[in-house]
C-alpha cells in the first residue's frame, strides 16, 4: 500500500483532500442532519472557547516544528507537524460537530464591523483554510512515504513552507473571527 500511495503522492493527496472538503462542504450547507449526532449542550457551548485554545496551541506547534526543520531535527519537526495536525483535525472535528448540531453564530457588532472588518477576516480565513488542506495533506503523504534521507529530492520543504505560512495565518484569523464573535461582541 505505502508503495502506491508513494508513486500516486498528488493523486492521493488529492483524494483525502477533495473528501475532507466534501465532508466540510456538506456540513456547512446544511447536508448532514442534526439528528445524526447527538447533542450534548454542555460541549457544544465551549466548542468555540475550546477551539480558540486548540487554535492558539496550533500556532505554537507550527511555528516550534518549522523551527525544528530549519535547524535540522527532524524528529522533533516530525513530531510537532504531527500534534500540529491532531490539534487541526480536533478543531475540525470539534467545529464540525457544532455546526452541525448548533448551526453558524450570528455576528452580534455593528453592520460597519460587519461588512468591513469581520466578513473580510472571515473569508480569508476560510479561503487559508480550504488552501490548506491539500497543501498539509501532501507534505504529510510526503513525509510518510519517505524517509529524512529522500525528502530533500521532493517537494516536501517547499509545499511544507507554504502550508505553514498559510496555515500559521489561517488559525490567527481564526482566533481573530472568535474574538469578533465571542469576546468583543
Amino acid at each position: 500500500m505505502q508503495s502506491f500511495v508513494r508513486r500516486h503522492t498528488v493523486g492521493v493527496a488529492g483524494v483525502v483532500s477533495a473528501l475532507a472538503l466534501a465532508v466540510v462542504v456538506a456540513a456547512v450547507r446544511g447536508v448532514i442532519p442534526a439528528g445524526l449526532l447527538p447533542t450534548y449542550e454542555p460541549l457544544v457551548s465551549v466548542i468555540p472557547s475550546l477551539n480558540a485554545l486548540i487554535s492558539a496551541t496550533a500556532i505554537a506547534t507550527i511555528a516550534l516544528g518549522w523551527r525544528a526543520a530549519r535547524n535540522r531535527d527532524f524528529t522533533r519537526h516530525r513530531a510537532l507537524m504531527g500534534a500540529s495536525t491532531l490539534l487541526f483535525a480536533g478543531f475540525l472535528a470539534l467545529y464540525l460537530y457544532r455546526l452541525v448540531v448548533h448551526g453558524t453564530t450570528e455576528f452580534g457588532g455593528p453592520d460597519a464591523v460587519y461588512q468591513f472588518l469581520y466578513l473580510p477576516v472571515l473569508i480569508v480565513h476560510m479561503a487559508l483554510a480550504m488552501v490548506c488542506v491539500p497543501l498539509v495533506v501532501y507534505a504529510l503523504v510526503l513525509a510518510g512515504t519517505h524517509s529524512v534521507a529522500e525528502l530533500p529530492g521532493t517537494p516536501h520543504a517547499r509545499v511544507g513552507r507554504v502550508a505553514a505560512s498559510l496555515w500559521l495565518v489561517s488559525f490567527f484569523l481564526g482566533i481573530v473571527v472568535y474574538l469578533l464573535l465571542y469576546v468583543v461582541y
